[in-house]
């Protein structure tokens, strides 16, 4: 099966970090507030998952999820979420260790599309 998401080892060990120093982690795709269109890093215990939310799979041990109206536009894409220097200004752990998690994306082939894990 094809992932829909994958981390980068530099963001695997951010993830690492923020895990030890926090707990149980998740993801969520930010769908334009705040800092623009970024994947956010939040405490699983603080963040409050929608029912239009949909977990598009899991990276580094943590949950990923966007909303619904989100992943309709990044249905067809995998994403590989790294970390780059500079502070963004969203709410997310990683933005105290003048980190920025982002997202880089690339259409699926027509023969993955066909063998994409479940969402």
């Amino acid at each position: 099966m094809v992932p829909r998401v994958l981390i980068t080892e530099a963001a695997a060990a951010v993830v690492d970090r923020l895990r030890a120093e926090n707990g149980p982690l998740l993801f969520h795709q930010s769908g334009g507030c705040c800092d623009g269109s970024a994947p956010m890093c939040f405490p699983a215990d603080e963040f409050r998952v929608g029912d239009s939310d949909v977990r598009v799979g899991e990276i580094n041990g943590c949950p990923f999820y966007m909303n619904d109206f989100q992943f309709e536009y990044w249905k067809n894409m995998q994403l590989t979420i790294d970390v780059v220097p500079g502070r963004g200004s969203s709410f997310s752990l990683e933005i105290p260790l003048g980190l920025r998690f982002m997202v880089l994306s690339r259409l699926f082939t027509e023969e993955e599309i066909g063998n994409l894990m479940p969402v």
